[in-house]
């Protein structure tokens, strides 16, 4: 016997309209998405052509860093003009709008003062700023940046310790840079300028180059030996160019990450840095494509910090964050776990079983009658955390949820997943098999305030 739809889906909050700032992603075939592991597969960026607001500071060092556009530049859009005669140019709709902008507003300037009140605080309440924070939290002020850190386990709730922990943690990754990012031949440089300065020898030949005496096994750049550190290197080169190819294509959209300017050049160098990084800390996991995608809000959201020394810290800051995120999902990115317990196929096999708890029709069609695998369309959804099925701005407010859970995002982001299919379950259930698929990898525009609310709905709702 089917199960009855819940009562609470055939509301008349269905009838909300989409954002106009929603728009979808580019589409993946069915190779990109299985070839998860694949060095040269990449999962394609988003083609939002608006940047999302820059907070003042990333205003700020954008017209100091980028170099003035001339031609290169589109012109300016000239404002919409309606005609006077168009039924869509109602007095009423206008009116609508505008209550609607004043109300988002107020909503907006509401939950900024809860949040400062409670980041003001000698000790943070972490309950109620995952409460504040999961409805999503206002651009502007550095808020978002210090909520994250706070939500991500960076930053203590006791205000006292911030001072000294981040001084230990920045110091931290400025031994990683030095001992992870450097090059052989600067090993072999400093190994030179030692021998030099122990040599009591004084001819000056001896202080610059060493004698073949002096260069061990492991030191030569054609040694095999597994502890060389130019065997090392080399190992290494192949990950590095796949890290900077990804880099490169990382929200091509946005001039914070994107162009010519020498301002996204040093945010690129950023991201390479923190990827290269990670991937020699964790020789288990290394580097997977698309980890860019989910490194990109992080460092764009501390980059953009009001608080310059913030700022200035950010590359180190997203390090750390950037870990504590992936430690939740890192067994998604490792290819030996993909059939295990924990690996990327049992996630989507839950988010099977939710869909037909809550909506067995809708899983029936899916899965039965058209047979279309939650693999083809949910595993670039769950590994990137949906930053490739909507706009970059939109992300944001949907990561603001995700990482307000005290479990962890992995929930809630199954329960967005979850909700996703359910806003549009009357195109899917009308569907085929390709047309099905070819909605689900480009996910149309929607109201992402009403799709996280759908989404809560499915925490704890009884199953009818």
């Amino acid at each position: 016997m089917k199960k009855k739809v819940p009562d609470w889906l055939n509301s008349s909050l269905w009838s909300t309209t989409a954002s106009a700032s929603s728009s979808p992603s580019t589409s993946t075939t069915t190779t990109d998405i299985f070839d998860h592991h694949s060095p040269t597969t990449a999962f394609p960026p988003t083609e939002s052509s608006i940047d999302p607001p820059l907070p003042p500071a990333a205003i700020r060092d954008e017209q100091q860093k980028q170099p003035p556009r001339h031609h290169h530049s589109p012109p300016p859009q000239k404002p919409e003009i309606k005609d006077k005669h168009s039924k869509s140019n109602i007095v009423n709709d206008d009116e609508d709008n505008n209550n609607n902008i004043i109300n988002n507003n107020y909503k907006d300037i509401s939950k900024q003062a809860l949040l400062l009140t409670e980041l003001s605080k000698k000790v943070i309440n972490m309950g109620e700023l995952r409460r504040i924070a999961s409805q999503g939290i206002p651009d502007g002020a550095g808020i978002r940046s210090t909520v994250w850190k706070l939500l991500l386990g960076y930053l203590a709730p006791d205000r006292s310790l911030w001072s000294s922990e981040l001084a230990k943690k920045r110091s931290q990754y400025k031994h990683f840079k030095e001992e992870l990012l450097m090059n052989p031949s600067e090993i072999a440089r400093r190994l030179e300028k030692t021998t030099s300065l122990n040599n009591d020898d004084g001819k000056s030949e001896s202080r610059c180059v060493l004698s073949r005496s002096d260069i061990t096994h492991g030191e030569h750049p054609l040694s095999l030996g597994k502890s060389s550190v130019w065997n090392q290197f080399f190992q290494d080169s192949e990950i590095i160019e796949q890290i900077d190819r990804d880099v490169k294509r990382t929200h091509p959209d946005l001039h914070f990450f994107s162009g010519d300017s020498s301002y996204a050049k040093s945010n690129q160098e950023a991201l390479r840095n923190i990827l290269t990084i990670f991937a020699k800390l964790n020789p288990g996991i290394r580097y997977v494509q698309g980890m860019n995608e989910i490194l990109a809000p992080l460092f764009y959201i501390f980059k953009n910090d009001p608080d310059e020394e913030m700022a200035a810290c950010a590359e180190a800051d997203t390090f750390f964050c950037f870990v504590e995120l992936l430690s939740g999902f890192r067994d998604h990115f490792c290819q030996q776990l993909d059939n295990s317990v924990v690996g990327i196929r049992s996630t989507i096999t839950r988010l099977s079983q939710l869909l037909k708890e809550h909506d067995e029709e809708l899983w029936r069609h899916l899965e039965i009658t058209t047979k279309v695998n939650p693999q083809f369309y949910a595993f670039r959804w769950i590994t990137l955390l949906l930053t490739q099925e909507f706009n970059f701005a939109d992300s944001l407010h949907i990561w603001d949820t995700l990482l307000s859970d005290p479990e962890g995002p992995q929930e809630t982001l199954l329960r967005v997943c979850c909700a996703m299919l359910i806003l549009i379950r009357r195109r899917l259930l009308a569907g085929d098999f390709t047309s099905i698929l070819k909605l689900l990898q480009n996910y149309p525009p929607t109201n992402i305030s009403h799709m996280l609310y759908v989404a809560n709905k499915l925490h704890g709702q009884p199953s009818h």
